[in-house]
């Protein structure tokens, strides 16, 4: 009974030290739907996820290919995001290092001389001296903590998971990077089509402005007809005007967001136009719990909430002694031809523990500051879950009323050109003045535009819906749950 008694302190410290501070990782509650509030519009089945489809076979415009390719090349913001990638890597390899010893080489050769009047006084002051020599050559462990609670190693857990939020963080950028590419170009396009309309309506009421000078000179119709269709024109002028100004700023960002010039017109002449149908690969929303793994920025967030679960277990293990080891085993001789034998091996092992009695709070509220810090970072993944839902619900709302929209905007713009042709006929004839003419035709031009309008809308949100449900990745995302990595409670 009493060497059992004995045994039992040795017992709980070996316990003690197998233990894992860090509290284990549980995923927080999501505050979202089981269910996609679309899901009564969503894609119908038989059609591929976004995940089964990179980002070259779901558009099939080959500008835009092309555009995005040159984006992922040379795009600066994502040149910069890869650096951090590649920094938070290193500093997790310079944290892992502390886990292991640190083992050095090294060698000495001293040459002393020493009057002899030095080592025996009674001896007359003269030139004579001693010389001492010595040589060594050793293997050093500098100072390695052995790590009996976890600090070092959930310090290096905490920076891995760091590492890994960046990736995805990098990921996630990549994805916005498509999603802006496509939206610029499809901007471009629709300011492109609507300056072709701006201009061919210039054109046509340049030419009916001269018609009604010819007409007001011979005394065929009045002032006020003229300036009607004045008007006309300076409409046209100006929203020609503000198409142009607004298209070229957008080839400027697009030009940002590639790294570099545009390609020449004669590279693009593949391209499609808005009302083109074959634009996207068809694409299926699929259960809103796999948006979870799909998403790289919500797996961003889980990994800064595990990495803080990390910090947690190294600031609770500061509260423990932290135990040094260091040692040395080499050779020492005074003469360099029998360094190398038995009889002149030296060796020292030494140990350190250290515990501060007083800090004034600093452990403490280290703790408190990092469970702080974890709250937050659930509260940050709950609400990047979220906007990932509305994201994705927002999308598959817009795929459906855009497309309704559209092909009631496309009836609006027949029954428009019915209305302005026959309104210039009634006025040809005499039946009706010149207002009704410039009114039919102003509102023939302004659902023109908004028709192309609408059409780019929906072409961006199809892009914003293919990276919405994480769509475009070049390789299939990490399991969402890594078992491994779980650290249990003591």
């Amino acid at each position: 009974m009493f060497k059992t008694a004995r045994w039992m302190p040795i017992a709980a410290c070996l316990a003690l030290a197998s233990c894992n501070f860090a509290p284990r990782y549980q995923q927080p509650a999501l505050p979202v739907a089981s269910t996609y509030e679309s899901a009564d519009i969503a894609a119908p089945g038989g059609e591929r996820l976004a995940s089964e489809l990179t980002w070259e076979t779901f558009f099939r415009d080959p500008a835009l290919k092309q555009l995005i390719a040159m984006a992922l090349e040379h795009n600066r913001d994502l040149a910069a995001s890869v650096a951090r990638i590649e920094q938070a890597q290193a500093l997790y390899r310079v944290q892992r290092s502390a886990q292991f010893p640190q083992v050095a080489v090294g060698a000495d050769a001293t040459r002393t001389k020493t009057p002899l009047n030095t080592i025996e006084p009674e001896l007359p002051n003269n030139n004579t001296s001693i010389h001492f020599n010595q040589y060594s050559v050793q293997v050093a462990v500098t100072s390695f903590e052995l790590d009996f609670w976890g600090r070092v190693a959930n310090q290096s857990e905490s920076a891995r998971r760091n590492y890994l939020a960046t990736v995805e963080a990098n990921e996630a950028f990549r994805l916005s990077l498509i999603s802006n590419v496509a939206a610029t170009y499809y901007a471009i396009l629709s300011g492109n089509e609507g300056i072709d309309l701006a201009q061919h309506t210039l054109e046509t009421r340049q030419y009916a402005l001269e018609v009604a000078r010819l007409r007001l000179e011979a005394g065929a119709t009045s002032l006020v007809d003229y300036e009607q269709a004045r008007i006309l024109v300076t409409q046209a002028q100006t929203q020609l005007a503000e198409l142009q100004r607004t298209t070229g700023q957008q080839r400027n960002q697009l030009a940002v967001l590639i790294g570099g010039p545009l390609p020449d017109t004669a590279d693009m002449t593949q391209r499609h136009v808005l009302a083109d149908a074959d634009q996207f690969g068809t694409l299926d929303a699929g259960m809103p719990s796999s948006l979870l793994a799909l998403r790289p920025d919500i797996r961003a967030a889980e990994q800064s909430l595990r990495a803080a679960d990390a910090d947690i277990g190294a600031a609770r293990a500061d509260y423990f002694p932290r135990i040094s080891l260091t040692g040395n085993f080499g050779y020492v001789s005074p003469e360099l031809s029998d360094l190398f034998v038995p009889g002149k091996q030296a060796w020292l092992i030494s140990g350190f523990v250290t515990l501060p009695i007083f800090d004034a709070g600093r452990r403490s509220a280290q703790v408190r500051l990092s469970e702080a810090r974890q709250t937050e970072l659930v509260a940050s993944y709950q609400k990047t879950v979220q906007v990932a839902f509305r994201e994705v619900s927002d999308a598959l709302i817009a795929r459906q009323r855009l497309q309704e929209q559209i092909a009631a905007q496309e009836r609006a713009v027949a029954s428009e050109a019915r209305l302005a042709e026959a309104a210039d006929l009634r006025y040809q004839n005499g039946i009706s003045i010149y207002l009704e003419v410039v009114d039919a035709k102003r509102s023939l031009f302004a659902a023109q535009q908004q028709l192309i309008q609408l059409r780019a809308a929906a072409l961006q949100n199809g892009a914003s819906l293919y990276v919405a449900l994480g769509g475009g990745q070049d390789a299939p995302p990490p399991a969402h749950a890594d078992a491994a990595s779980n650290v249990a409670n003591p």
